[in-house]
């Protein structure tokens, strides 16, 4: 099946395409954000007892706001994107359920947000019981401590030291955020292949970028890579549930999303 029979991104000047209009959207979108994007101090807290505590922003209103500022950014990103444009409406929807949280989080290293919280208290065994009926287990939301797993936030903490310990730039961005975009892994892609060419163009295009501009460094790109990996294990729920459920809720982000990307609610299966 061709996919994209009037896709200028096919012809030679494909990887110039796609490549020069995510550098020409990041850049131009980098330099309106630095100074807009509020900041709040970091504060890494040891767990000794794994994923079961949980932990809640300090300073919700703020850190929401500034999350939202980024997804904001980021949805118009990926809308700028020709190549992206050109994709099946349906693809162009699986990709952007796929990814929206990791380029959040991308996009959060680039602009410098950085988070505070605060460990929730456990419920007491009253408040188990009285919470609790003959509908609701032990494990359901409402039986459960507010928050998240403090180990799913330390991941997100350690994935924003890495990046601003490599002091990543502007175009590495760029090229990363094309690479966590055009995902080939994902189930129910029409045009697989198509964007796994895409995924490959930007590794090449960092890849080379980074030869060239850190040409001592020759471990660049394997740390860009790993950082990449950490990035790729970040959960949705997760960044969901710490970055905007505090203010709007347990909200339907698939909905939320598609309304904020075409301007109207996804369309009901038949």
């Amino acid at each position: 099946m061709a996919c994209f029979d009037g896709c200028h991104c096919i012809s030679e000047r494909r990887q110039n395409s796609i490549l020069y209009s995510i550098l020409k959207n990041d850049i131009q979108s980098a330099q309106n954000t630095q100074q807009r994007i509020p900041r709040v101090a970091v504060s890494l807290q040891a767990c000794s007892c794994g994923s079961k505590k949980k932990v809640v922003l300090r300073s919700p209103q703020t850190t929401c706001k500034a999350a939202s500022a980024v997804l904001v950014k980021t949805l118009k990103f990926v809308k700028n994107v020709p190549c992206f444009r050109e994709l099946p409406v349906e693809d162009q929807h699986v990709l952007v359920r796929s990814s929206w949280a990791p380029l959040l989080v991308l996009g959060m290293a680039q602009d410098r947000i950085v988070f505070e919280t605060t460990e929730t208290p456990e419920l007491s065994m009253l408040q188990r019981i009285l919470t609790s009926g003959p509908d609701k287990t032990e494990n359901s939301p409402e039986c459960s401590a507010p928050g998240v797993s403090v180990v799913d936030v330390q991941g997100i903490k350690l994935f924003l030291s890495k990046c601003w310990s490599l002091d990543i730039s502007t175009k590495e961005y760029a090229y990363l955020k094309g690479a966590i975009l055009f995902n080939p892994d994902v189930e129910g892609l029409q045009c697989q292949h198509y964007i796994q060419g895409l995924q490959s163009e930007a590794h090449q295009a960092l890849n080379e970028y980074v030869k060239m501009i850190h040409r001592v460094d020759t471990t660049r790109f394997a740390k860009l890579f790993i950082a990449l990996s950490m990035l790729r294990s970040i959960n949705a729920n997760v960044v969901a549930g710490l970055f905007f459920k505090p203010v709007i809720g347990a909200v339907n982000m698939e909905e939320l999303l598609l309304e904020m990307f075409y301007g109207k609610q996804p369309e009901k299966d038949e």
